[in-house]
Parts: C-alpha cells; structure tokens; sequence
C-alpha cells in the first residue's frame, strides 16, 4: 500500500502512554509506545519556542514520494518533494506576524509567542499527521517523565491550541473534522470551500480567505456581464472544485447562461485526466473556460492544450491560479494563457516584510531545512557543505516549473541519487534577487497568512487579559487563564468574538466562519519581451463590483471582448425558439408572424401591434395600417367607373335617339312619357354607383343607400306602371271596359309612379334619420390594411329598402309574364318579362355575395348588381325598339303596330 494511501496512519495516536499516579498524586508515564514511524518529518518546518505556541501547516512541497513497493517493511509517510518558493513565503509571514506580536507592548504583554510550522505535502495523509502531532506536543521522547515538568518548561514541544492551516479546503475539511472534538480551532489561509461556512458541521473553523459562494457568484456576474452565454467548466474533483462549480450553476439559472460541459481532473490520474479535458475544451463550442484547479494541475492543462494548439479560449480563473507566478513566468504556455481573466485573493502590503525575507541567509539560520532547499534552489548551491561539491537536500532534481514536470515527469522517490551542487558558504544576500520568495508587490496569501496570526493573537489577547472586578467584564462566560494552561475551548469562544483593526488600519472580524468577500479582479497581458504580467482590472467588494473593462487585453490580444455563445443572439424581427432537450442558451431564430414585431436583439417573444397598426416587412416595427377602400385609383374602381359611364352614355344615347323618334308610331305606342322617365332613371341607376366609390365619409355613406334604393324604384316604378298600362290597354278592349283607360290615364300613370317611389322615400328618411350608414374602420381583418367601408347602420331598414325593391320587382315581373301573349305586334310585356327576370337573377345572386365579400369587394358587388342589373333593363326593353327604328323601318309604321 502506497504510504500517501494509509489515510489511517496519521490518526492512529502518536503516543501511547500508559498514566499512573504516583503517592504523591504526581502523574507520571511509565509505559510508552510510539506508533507513529514517520518521526524525521518533524523536523523539515520551521519552529519557535514560546510560552504560547501556535501550530501552522503549509505545503512546501507538492508531490509525494514514490512508495516502496518492496512490501518489505511496515509502511511509513516520507519526506514530500518538489519544493516550492510561494509557501515558504507564506510561512515567514506566520514568522514575521510572530515577531512582530512579540515586539509590541500592547498585544499580548508579557506572553511570548511561538510557532511550529510542519509540511502538509498539500496530501491529507501528511496534513492530518502533522496536525496531530502538533496538538498532541509533537517529539515527546518516550521516557518516563513528570508531565507537570514538560508545562513548566515551555518550549515548541508543548501541545498547540490552535492550528493555522491547511491551504487545500479537502485537505482542511478533514482537520476541522478531526480536530473538532478536541474544540481546536483551525484558521485556514486559503480553504475557500463554501461547505466550511457551515457551524453545525466545522464549529471550531475559521478563515480569512472569503468563501468560494463569493467567488463563484462573481465569476457567475462577470460572465452576465461580459455577454459570455455558452461557457465551459472545469474544476478539481474536490469539494472546492465541485461545489463551486454547483454555486455557479445556481446563480446563472433562469439568466441565460448555460454551461457547455463540465470536467474534473484528478491529481491521481492528472495525465488521463488533462487529455481528456482537453479534449472536450477542444470539440466544444464553448469559447470561455471558468477554471477551479490549483495552478500545478492548470499548468499541466494549459500545456496539453499549447501542444494541440488550442489558443483561442478565453479562461476564467479562480483564485488557486489566478496569480501563480509559476504560470506567468512560464514561457510555454504565452499564446494559450494570454488574457486570462480571475478572480484573485485581495493583495495588501505588510510593512517590512521584505526586508526580512532579503534579510535571511542559512549561515544565521544553520538548522532551517527549509532556507537550504531555497538556497539551491535559488543559488544553485548547496549550502554549509564541508567539500567542494555538496550533496542537495533536494531529493531529486528540481523541475524548472511544476506545471511542465508534474504530468510527464514521474514522482521522484527519496532514494533517487541526489545531485551534487557546488557548496557555498549560505552567507549570500538575497538583496537584488528576484524570486517568487522576494517578490512582494502582491501579497495575497502571504497576507491571509498573516492576518490568521493576528486573529489568533488578538483572541488569545482576549483569553489571557483577566479582567478587573470593577470591570463591566467581570463574571463574564469567559475564563481568565495562564499561557501555560490554555483550553483549545475557551480559546475557540473568544476567537468568534474576535474584532480589531489590522496594522493596515482595516476591521477584522469573523461573520461566523468567514471574513467579509474582498477580490482582486486581475488580467494576464502580454509584455513586449513575450512574457505574461498581472495587472489589476477590478475589485468586488462585497456585492460591489467595480471592473475597467478597457483595461482587459483578451486572449486576442486586442480589448474587443470575445464572444462566446451557443446560438448567435436572435436580430430584431425574430425571436428565440428553444431546441427541444438542448440548453436554453441553445435556440433558432424565428421570424416573427404578420402583425407582431420585436425590436430588441434576442427577444423571447414577439408583440402583438395595436389594432390600427401593422408590422413592417422587417417585423422590427409597428407601422400605421393603410387604409384600403374602392376609390377611383384602383384598377376595379376605373373599371366600374368605365362601364358606369359607358351606361350613362348610352342610356343619354337612347334618350336622345328616342326624343328623335318620338313621333314614330313605336315610341308613340310605347308610352313614351313613362319611357323617357325610364331612360332618365336608368341614367341615374348608371351614375349612383359612382357614389360607391371614393373615401367612405358620412355623407357619402348616406347618399349612397338612399339614391341607390330611390332610384331603383322610381325605375320599377316606371316598368311596373307600363305594365299595368299594357294589361289597361288590353283590358280596355273589352266591352264594358271602356272606363278602365280612361282611370289610368297620363295623370294616374304619373301618380303611382309618384306614390311607389314616395314608400321608397320615406322608408329611407326613417332608416337615415334613426340609425343612418356611417363611415366604419374594419380592424377584424388580419394584414397591413385597415378596411374603410360603410357600415348599413340599421340592418333592418336596409332589409326594407332591398325588400320594398324586390316586391316591385316580383309586381313588375308578375304582371309582365301575365301580359306577355296579349295580341300585338310589339307587346313591351315579353320585354319586361325577360328584363325583370334578368334584374331578380341579379339581385337574388347579390345578397350571398354581398354578405361573404369584405371590405370595397361588397361595394363592388353591390355596385356590378346596379350595372348588371341597370344594362340587362337598357338592352331588354330599348334595344330592340332601337333595332327596328334603326334597321327595320317598315315595321315602324301604324298599319304594322295594328296587324294581328
């Protein structure tokens, strides 16, 4: 079994010792039993005595050792490899704050710190060993030994109260859990897993790194912001990668924003893992990629996809890599990191720091491991060796960047053959030197670091400061004690009420677990010598976010923000349909429908326009409808103005013929009185349809129905007259009928033309004086027109005026096919049989038509029944008298018009 795998070593207890007490009630151990195997790891850290001693844990190293697989002995945990500068900063911040601590008279009076930092190996098996061990006192030998005598005499030994550590949220998570029962606060510096804030669960924990909620709910507004809809994820397969992950999903549901996939890379399987990720960044759609992975496993990313030549995708970063000098310094990875986006841990300056990390040399500090490692690191030397080659403390050649070794590269084992290095003397000056060690412009982590001290400083203030009894404090929960009998409990009470003002001159105070969401927004820009930089773009400060966005160079190299979207933003005049089982970011652009429009880029819907309104052809506006009646401009309307006028001009044309003939025996004989009132009617039949046509307006509508409906019966009348004459004259004839003419003379012939058409008159005064035809906009009808027609007002006395019109004509008709075989050579009675036979065919046919046409094609129809019906009584009744004045002149004499 590999020794990183034995998770249960580390818990196993480090001692056990058998306790007696003696006569005197003195406790001692008289039987002691030492599990633990792994005793040399105890010694690669750094350490401080003090009456109070605070724990820390910081990965220094990042890569396990290989494991013996020769079975041949039980297996133990072994010094990790790969040394890395960054932590070692983080860890002389811890050391720094310390001295600081101890220098001032007001915090802590009279209580000299100290501190013992241990490798955590960034692997729970090594974070939980050494956060055992340091609360258990560590290297106690195992010897019989007064324990009262190991509290009077302080030292880095002694059990800590407080552990400040781990940088991995799994590998914290696990050291709550752990250490929870014993009440020992835990303060991470860089566990940012949203899970921690949970009290129920991890009462003993703090931070001082916001929460990864804060985080993500940034990244999730960033890529709102930014346009960003289709975007790709890919995170750590651990709580802190996973559970970000599933805030972000959260706050980007019902936004519009969709997640193309998600991947998860696995330190154990990082090779398999990185292509298969690639992979996906390479088949996706999806041209930003949000990224939660610590910056060794992005580093092994970022080169899988420069070797495919993958470099068109805009990163998000989180803040494990957001600001890794590794990565920056990096040539490699320049065309594929260039415009990284992330959000970053707040940077903040500690006063003197650099100073004192320039000031560290291993000649001062003979027994720090660590400084040596970082001497040949840096120097390329092996410090205080006795020859002239050295052998490296370094268990294996050191990789130039751990991104680049960490997938290709196997893990070296400790019993790889160690390079020589020159030896120098570790008196040399890191002044001048340029480092990740030295560099101190942005101090992120180190920062967090070193308020972690302070928050336990403050706290253990406030646990060792006992109050006076005239002090309002006085008989408070809390219990005043003595640095050397300080109960990880109580210390756990007062650090959730710490609250002071750091050096820098800011609150500090803990809402529960964490510390109030401060970020740096930061940009990865291109340098002219082809390196990578870190420029500072924004800040998030609680829900404030503040970012220059003309300040970004994007992974183009240009400030023009990329564009990353499943489905190209629907243009005015459509809208989104959703692809069904697809994403909502993920849709078709439909045009909108006649009468709706949309007039914003990616509209959910179409509008409806008002009822006078229409859509444009584009379908982005509304536009007035026009409105749309028979008027003289159109092709039907010139046509029926044509054939209306042409009638009128014939029937002008008959009328002057016949006033011509008017002393011929035809004319004579046919009642010419009543035919010239005939002719004139038909003429104003011929010209009331002009009426129809043109702009509806009040009067017109008016005048219309009533000329239409007068003037129809006033030539009814006429007809039904002559027929009442014709069957007059026949009857006449008769004996004993003499007087029949003679009561139906010219007068009374004049009168019930008069009398029919009065009915006629008056039915049409009452119809427009009670609810008269008015001018009517026909929005029903679906198209870009409105329809201006008349509407007939009163339906009834628009039925009365076609019925008065239809009992005339049903007379007319009645008696002319009753008169149509009376003897005579030119009985007018078959005229007006077959003329009122074609004027009831048209006016029987015009009701359904009429009712079924819309808008000016019922104006139409009513005015080709007044035509047709108009030019079927001008050639029945006047063409053939035409015919024979005109062509057959013999038959126009009296003689003939007598014949039988």
């Amino acid at each position: 079994m590999s020794p990183w795998l034995t998770w249960l070593t580390p818990a196993i207890p480090l001692l056990l010792p058998w306790l007696v007490r003696d006569g005197s009630g003195m406790v001692q151990a008289t039987v002691c039993s030492r599990w633990d195997r792994s005793v040399g790891l105890d010694d690669r850290g750094l350490s401080q005595e003090g009456e109070v001693v605070i724990g820390g844990l910081i990965p220094f190293h990042n890569l396990p050792p290989a494991p013996d697989l020769s079975f041949s002995q039980p297996p133990d945990l072994q010094a990790c490899v790969n040394f890395q500068e960054e932590p070692l900063q983080w860890a002389h911040a811890l050391v720094f704050a310390v001295d600081e601590i101890n220098r001032n008279p007001f915090l802590l009076p009279g209580v000299r710190l100290g501190y013992r930092i241990l490798d955590s190996c960034n692997q729970h098996p090594w974070s939980l060993r050494g956060a055992l061990s340091l609360v258990s006192g560590g290297n106690i030998r195992c010897e019989t030994t007064e324990i009262s005598k190991l509290k009077s005499h302080p030292s880095s030994d002694c059990p800590v109260p407080l552990v400040i550590g781990d940088a991995s949220s799994t590998q914290t998570i696990i050291l709550a859990r752990t250490l929870g029962p014993l009440s020992v606060p835990v303060i991470s510096y860089q566990a940012s897993c949203g899970c921690l804030s949970d009290r129920q669960e991890f009462p003993n924990f703090f931070r001082t790194i916001p929460s990864d909620v804060y985080q993500a709910l940034t990244m999730a507004r960033l890529t709102w912001l930014l346009g960003w809809t289709w975007v790709g994820a890919i995170a750590v397969d651990n709580d802190y990668g996973r559970l970000a992950i599933q805030v972000f999903e959260e706050e980007i549901r019902g936004t519009g924003v969709c997640l193309a996939f998600f991947e998860t890379l696995n330190r154990a399987n990082l090779v398999r893992d990185v292509k298969r990720a690639a992979d996906t960044v390479q088949a996706s759609t999806a041209r930003v990629i949000l990224v939660f992975l610590w910056y060794t496993d992005m580093g092994a990313l970022l080169l899988e996809l420069g070797r495919r030549n993958v470099t068109d995708r805009q990163f998000l970063a989180s803040e494990a890599w957001s600001t890794s000098g590794q990565l920056l310094r990096n040539p490699a990875l320049f065309n594929v990191a260039q415009g990284v986006v992330g959000v970053a841990i707040r940077s903040a300056p500690i006063p003197g720091f650099e100073a004192h990390l320039r000031s560290l040399n291993p000649s001062r500090r003979p027994g720090d491991v660590l400084l040596k490692e970082l001497w040949e690191t840096v120097f390329g030397c092996s410090p205080g060796a006795a020859h002239g080659h050295g052998t490296s403390l370094l268990p294996s050649p050191l990789p130039p960047t751990p991104s680049v070794s960490l997938p290709h590269t196997p893990p070296p084992t400790s019993s790889s053959p160690r390079p020589l290095l020159a030896s120098c003397s570790g008196a040399e000056t890191l002044e001048g030197v340029q480092s990740p060690f030295t560099d101190t412009s942005q101090l992120r982590i180190t920062y967090n670091v070193y308020l972690a001290v302070y928050a336990a400083a403050h706290a253990l203030h406030s646990l060792l400061s006992c109050p006076q009894r005239h002090s309002p404090t006085w008989g408070s929960s809390f219990t005043c004690s003595l640095p050397y009998n300080i109960s990880s409990a109580e210390l756990l009470q007062h650090l959730n009420q710490v609250n002071f003002t750091t050096p820098l001159g800011e609150p500090f105070y803990f809402r529960g677990a964490d510390v109030p969401a401060v970020y740096d927004l930061v940009n990865w820009q291109a340098t002219p010598q082809g390196l990578l930089k870190l420029v500072t773009i924004g800040r998030v400060d609680g829900s404030n976010l503040l970012i220059n966005q003309s300040a970004i160079q994007w992974n183009t190299g240009t400030n023009t923000v990329p564009v990353s979207v499943c489905s190209d933003s629907c243009p005015p005049g459509t809208r989104v349909a959703r692809k069904k089982g697809e994403p909502v970011c993920c849709f078709d652009c439909i045009s909108c429908s006649e009468g709706e429009v949309s007039n914003t880029t990616g509209s959910l819907q179409c509008d409806r326009c008002p009822l006078e309104f229409w859509s444009n052809s584009h379908r982005t506006a509304c536009v007035p409808r026009q409105l749309e009646f028979l008027s003289f401009n159109d092709v039907m309307g010139v046509t029926l103005t044509t054939v209306a006028v042409c009638g009128a001009v014939a029937t002008v044309a008959v009328f002057v013929f016949f006033v011509y003939h008017r002393h011929t025996p035809l004319v004579r004989a046919n009642n010419s009185e009543l035919s010239f009132l005939l002719l004139l009617s038909l003429k104003l039949c011929f010209l009331c349809s002009l009426v129809f046509i043109g702009r509806p307006s009040v009067w017109a509508c008016r005048i219309r129905q009533a000329a239409f409906g007068v003037i129809f019966v006033l030539c009814l009348s006429c007809l039904l007259v002559k027929t009442i004459v014709v069957l007059a004259a026949f009857r006449s004839a008769r004996p004993g009928a003499g007087q029949l003419m003679r009561c139906f003379g010219p007068v009374q012939q004049r009168g019930s033309v008069f009398l029919f058409t009065s009915v006629q008159v008056i039915i049409c005064a009452v119809w427009l004086s009670m609810s008269p035809p008015l001018p009517y906009r026909d929005l029903g009808l679906k198209g870009s027109k409105v329809i201006l027609e008349c509407e007939v007002g009163s339906v009834v006395g628009f039925s009365l005026v076609l019925g008065y019109i239809g009992l005339l004509a049903s007379l007319c008709l009645l008696l002319a096919f009753l008169a149509r075989k009376l003897p005579d050579n030119f009985n007018e009675a078959k005229l007006i049989t077959f003329s009122m036979l074609i004027f009831c065919a048209v006016w029987i046919s015009f009701v359904p038509a009429y009712i079924s046409s819309p808008g000016k094609y019922a104006d139409a129809v009513e005015i080709f029944a007044i035509l047709a019906s108009s030019f079927g009584l001008l050639l029945c009744i006047f063409a053939p008298k035409c015919y024979i004045i005109l062509l057959r002149p013999e038959r126009n004499t009296k003689k003939h018009m007598m014949s039988k």
